[in-house]
């Protein structure tokens, strides 16, 4: 869709939406995603043109910071490992209006953004949640979908169905739900302890569908299939 440009500096599809006075910030944890952070950072830049991306380097021992910073990225630096960490640590840093966090594997789609980011504002919701549709077979690893299932089911059961994809790394928040997660968890467990978040708060809240692609070539998944999700189901019933 081509944008014009607005007399207020926006674009007419910024203005519709509510989006012309709105900062966004798009939030990238990564360790060792030195394959795929240029291409994700790029494929951000070009949807949401005017958002600050910010990579956050969590202890990576390849080229990602510097791949990151040559793309035009924010690049700051998390020591302490774990994505826990990363998010917290992102969301005490980063002031703005609007908050895209995405995974900097490659496998989230890009192009969705716009779309996320209208919804929130539209809705005046405080967080939309990607849901991932598989793009071709094989895009999940073994057990990693029928982990999914279970523990989106369990958390379904306690705190209410609505969502469908609890364990999505990519999501849309607004500054207050932001400004007011506490981020106790440190590793993958994260997005568990956001949905349960906005799930208890009963925050206005919806999810989207987007293509969930294969990883890049000599790209490789850092979640453990039984470890972390023994850890996501201790969190469940701790919270």
């Amino acid at each position: 869709m081509t944008q014009y440009q607005s007399r207020s500096g926006g674009t007419l599809q910024q203005e519709r939406t509510g989006q012309a006075d709105k900062s966004v910030a798009v939030l990238v944890p990564c360790h060792n995603e030195a394959t795929a952070v240029a291409q994700v950072v790029q494929e951000f830049r070009r949807n949401l043109p005017t958002a600050l991306i910010y990579v956050y380097d969590n202890a990576s021992t390849d080229d990602t910071a510097q791949i990151a910073r040559a793309s035009g990225a924010i690049v700051r630096a998390e020591p302490l490992l774990g994505k826990g960490n990363v998010v917290r640590r992102m969301f005490a840093d980063v002031e703005a209006d609007i908050y895209v966090m995405v995974d900097g594997d490659g496998t989230y789609d890009a192009a969705a953004a716009p779309g996320l980011v209208e919804r929130l504002v539209r809705d005046g919701l405080d967080m939309v949640n990607c849901a991932r549709v598989p793009a071709a077979d094989g895009v999940y690893r073994p057990g990693h979908s029928f982990g999914n299932r279970v523990l989106s089911g369990l958390v379904a059961r306690v705190f209410g169905e609505r969502l469908k994809d609890m364990l999505s790394g990519y999501r849309v928040m607004s500054r207050r739900f932001v400004k007011s997660f506490p981020a106790l968890s440190t590793g993958f467990e994260i997005e568990t302890e956001i949905t349960v978040h906005a799930l208890e708060l009963r925050a206005p809240i919806a999810e989207v569908s987007a293509p969930y692609f294969v990883r890049p070539r000599g790209s490789a998944s850092k979640l453990r299939t039984i470890g972390d999700g023994m850890r996501i189901l201790r969190l469940i019933v701790h919270l």
